[in-house]
């Protein structure tokens, strides 16, 4: 991926990376500031106050008076040992109150290291509702530090150290649950479960949410997390929260509620899906294998969901909500585009210059490659920068965004996939930054279901909205896109794609797999990241694949592998 340079009339220097506006959210639970401090004392108000990290008996002393306080059910005492006495009051309160906690053991574990102050803990309850009880046992933890105004060691208060599924303004409810529970099957009619494919977990919520009452089940009742985005409704409905509180352009919310333990666990519609579980097996095997992967695969015929997989199954879901910045595989949308235009040719001669400034930038190509005399066929095989940003003082601000709209159905905003998804974003931008978004930097962003989508689009030559349950289920309206790509810039685009599985980037990740097959590599700079994210988007036959490994490297060598076992094992 080509990397931005000094602009040549400023004296100013650019931030080093070109994809300067790809941010990297960093979420975490900080455990607390520390004194910079041997361990000695301060002095405030003639007193003499401790200073520096907590030590281990101190640890191990705050921990046990806390987690005693909780299990006696001494809300008051246990909230004044945390650091937020306001917030720990309110969620131990609505412990025993929301969830119907009658009774709970708590036994703290081993710290990871002798001076650690994060504390492991195991928590055994008793969940009492309607004449029923039933144990939940779980495992948190919780972490000490020192304040610094008067030396005291207390638990840093988070929501997670009630229920490791609590975040701000999550609540744990038990009652009678708002959606019937669903007994999700594949394409075949298998039953697909989180605890066989685990990175279906948060997507079967989704589901649930989406399509229980369409199920035909009948709802339970449950200990369950009600999060945040859907509490509003949840109080209306006097604590049974709808699937509807917070839904995103039809689909459930960003973040499902999520069942805990069934008390009485109803009785279970069954939701068939698009899923197909030999496609979704290869996906988590492939995603396990690596850190921070993600693909997703789409039957191009139908926009069907064949796969969704992340290294990480239990967290966000990048595969289908992510939005990061592309890098090459855009070129894809930006050739239809310059085909259209004819401001390119298959074989007609295309300048790939070492550099080319625009908009006070100067950008360049990867090891400051140049292609002499070659053809745009060549410089897409190569993911040649400066040959896309030639053509940028020839466009016009929206060109971009107008022909990913309209033709790739992306950035409508319209998608309804079955579950909360985001739909890429190709903003309307000027100057540099519209030259950036050419080559998937700048403001453009995307995630495996988008890039796979693209993929599919130019396989079929019609853009077709991905989905995980049939719209006959609820009778919901698919997406469409505005336009057709012609015939003949859908066949240039096939031609361009299948030389670069055969004699390009994406030759070694594609090799042997047949003349009705084609492929797009991308490397995405992230400001702050050593290493550039991996794309890699292709299609084999009617399966199209897309998949991004982050902070990994180059797409070829990193999601290429990714997609290729996608494209084997096909449906």
């Amino acid at each position: 991926m080509g990397k931005r340079r000094r602009a040549t009339e400023r004296k100013k220097a650019h931030p080093a990376v070109l994809g300067g506006a790809a941010v990297a959210i960093v979420c975490g639970v900080g455990v607390a500031a520390y004194a910079l401090s041997g361990g000695g004392g301060g002095k405030s108000d003639g007193k003499t106050v401790a200073t520096g990290p907590p030590t281990a008996a101190e640890v191990r002393t705050t921990t046990r008076a806390f987690l005693t306080a909780w299990e006696k059910g001494d809300v008051a005492a246990a909230a004044a040992l945390t650091d937020d006495r306001k917030a720990a009051r309110a969620a131990l309160t609505a412990y025993r109150e929301d969830a119907k906690v009658s009774a709970v053991r708590l036994k703290p574990g081993k710290p990871a290291t002798r001076k650690s102050p994060k504390v492991p803990f195991k928590a055994a309850a008793t969940i009492s509702y309607g004449g029923k009880d039933k144990r939940y046992a779980y495992d948190s933890t919780l972490s000490v530090a020192r304040r610094a105004a008067d030396g005291k060691v207390l638990v840093s208060w988070q929501p997670s150290v009630v229920h490791p599924e609590l975040r701000d303004g999550d609540r744990l409810v038990t009652g009678a649950a708002g959606v019937p529970p669903i007994k999700a099957v594949d394409r075949d009619g298998g039953p697909l479960t989180a605890a066989k494919y685990p990175s279906l977990g948060t997507v079967l919520d989704g589901l649930r949410e989406k399509f229980g009452k369409e199920a035909g089940g009948k709802a339970g009742v449950e200990l369950r997390v009600v999060r945040a985005d859907a509490k509003a409704d949840d109080d209306a409905k006097g604590g049974k929260g709808s699937k509807d509180a917070a839904a995103k352009k039809g689909d459930a919310k960003d973040t499902p509620d999520k069942t805990l333990l069934a008390l009485s666990p109803g009785t279970p519609g069954t939701l068939k899906t698009t899923i197909s579980a030999r496609t979704q097996a290869e996906a988590e095997k492939q995603t396990a294998k690596r850190k921070q992967a993600s693909v997703v695969v789409v039957k191009p015929s139908t926009g069907e969901i064949l796969a969704v997989a992340n290294s990480n199954p239990g967290g966000f879901n990048t595969a289908f909500q992510g939005s990061l910045a592309p890098g090459s595989t855009m070129k894809v949308i930006t050739s239809s585009m310059l085909l259209e235009k004819r401001l390119a040719g298959v074989d007609k001669k295309h300048p790939c210059p070492k550099y080319k400034a625009y908009g006070g930038w100067k950008f360049q190509n990867d090891n400051k490659f140049q292609i002499k005399g070659g053809t745009f066929r060549a410089s897409f095989a190569r993911s040649c920068n400066t040959a896309f940003i030639t053509q940028a003082e020839k466009l016009s601000n929206d060109d971009l965004t107008k022909q990913a709209q309209d033709v790739f159905g992306l950035g409508r905003d319209n998608w309804s996939i079955g579950v909360s998804s985001f739909d890429g974003a190709v903003p309307v931008q000027s100057h540099a930054q519209m030259a950036a978004s050419l080559i998937g930097q700048g403001g453009v962003r995307m995630n495996p279901l988008n890039m796979a989508s693209v993929a599919a689009t130019v396989k079929s030559g019609t853009f077709r909205q991905p989905y995980l349950v049939s719209p006959e289920v609820d009778d919901r309206q698919l997406a469409t896109a505005p336009r057709k790509m012609s015939g003949r810039t859908a066949s240039a685009l096939r031609d361009l794609m299948h030389y670069t599985g055969v004699s390009g980037t994406a030759a070694k990740p594609m090799a042997g797999l047949g003349a009705d097959s084609g492929a797009k590599t991308g490397s995405a700079e992230v400001d702050g990241q050593k290493k550039p994210n991996g794309w890699f988007t292709a299609y084999r036959g009617d399966v199209a694949a897309a998949a991004v490994v982050q902070a990994a490297g180059h797409g070829g060598e990193t999601a290429g592998p990714v997609v290729r076992e996608m494209l084997l094992v096909g449906k």
